[in-house]
């Protein structure tokens, strides 16, 4: 789980907290804020008032970065005290928000508020580009990085970019070498849950993307993705270079080192490089082949 997305969901939720406590006041009341508002307190930096001295306090630090509550399991720390006591349900489990039509929980009051969509089927978020609904306004902004290709999500060890938070989590495991989900069939480690839980469909034969035109099946969706492509005969991938359209990214990639004379593999038997792994493999069969014969 992305720190980023933790903290916007638990910021959510604190200011939804103050939204309802915002009731209608008495005229009372009303006499004793405009009392209180005579003597408001003010940011120097931004100008923004406080009816409060803590609640200025507490605004000060957006300024000064001070984080002074830290989570004792995992170091990380925060401005708000409340921004903690709602960080600490992902080390702790509790999930005490949940869905009264499947039963399903979750950490934070706003992840509830976006997954009871579904069952409303309510998409109230439509990309411009393509027409999709999406339940969320984080989840149109993460679909239109689709059409733009925007990846804004670093890794700080090799510069490799990504689309999406989860996908850069995954990748930091390569460097830290880190496999924490284990197949209980048979021991095979993986760096995330996803990509464990495609491998299971593996042991169990699962194949759930069936085409409708020829009846054969897949595991895995991205296979279904391009095999449609074949009936189809879509070849959305072009290169600016030559103007030749491929049906997949990956083949356009191993086409563009026609131009670029990249050769990223080489034979473990001599410094020979190849621009595809199969010519590789093939050129190695054929050495140890003649290796066989000139020995015998």
């Amino acid at each position: 789980m992305t720190f980023i997305k933790e903290e916007s969901e638990e910021l959510d939720e604190v200011k939804e907290k103050h939204q309802n406590q915002e009731k209608p006041c008495s005229e009372a009341e009303k006499k004793t804020q405009r009392a209180e508002a005579k003597n408001s307190f003010t940011c120097p930096q931004c100008g923004k008032s406080f009816t409060r001295r803590d609640s200025l306090k507490e605004h000060l630090r957006i300024h000064t970065g001070e984080k002074p509550f830290s989570c004792h399991h995992c170091g990380k720390s925060f401005t708000r005290k409340e921004s903690l006591k709602y960080h600490l349900r992902i080390h702790s489990g509790e999930k005490p928000y949940t869905c009264h039509q499947c039963g399903k929980s979750f950490t934070f009051k706003n992840n509830l508020k976006v997954h009871i969509r579904i069952h409303s089927r309510e998409k109230l978020f439509i990309c411009p580009q393509c027409g999709k609904g999406l339940t969320c306004k984080k989840g149109l902004k993460d679909h239109i990085r689709v059409h733009t290709g925007e990846k804004p999500f670093k890794c700080h060890h090799c510069g490799k970019t990504f689309k999406w938070a989860h996908s850069l989590n995954n990748h930091l495991h390569s460097h830290s070498g880190l496999k924490p989900f284990n197949c209980v069939h048979c021991g095979e480690a993986f760096t995330s849950s996803s990509i464990l839980k495609n491998h299971l469909k593996v042991h169990t034969n699962e194949r759930p993307y069936m085409c409708s035109l020829c009846g054969k099946s897949f595991i895995w969706p991205g296979n279904f993705k391009e095999h449609q492509k074949r009936h189809s005969g879509e070849r959305d991938h072009v290169c600016f270079e030559c103007g030749k359209t491929f049906t997949t990214a990956k083949r356009l990639k191993e086409h563009r080192r026609i131009h670029t004379g990249e050769k990223p593999y080489k034979c473990s038997h001599c410094d020979k490089s190849f621009t595809h792994e199969f010519i590789r493999e093939r050129s190695r069969t054929t050495v140890l082949h003649v290796e066989g014969v000139s020995h015998s």
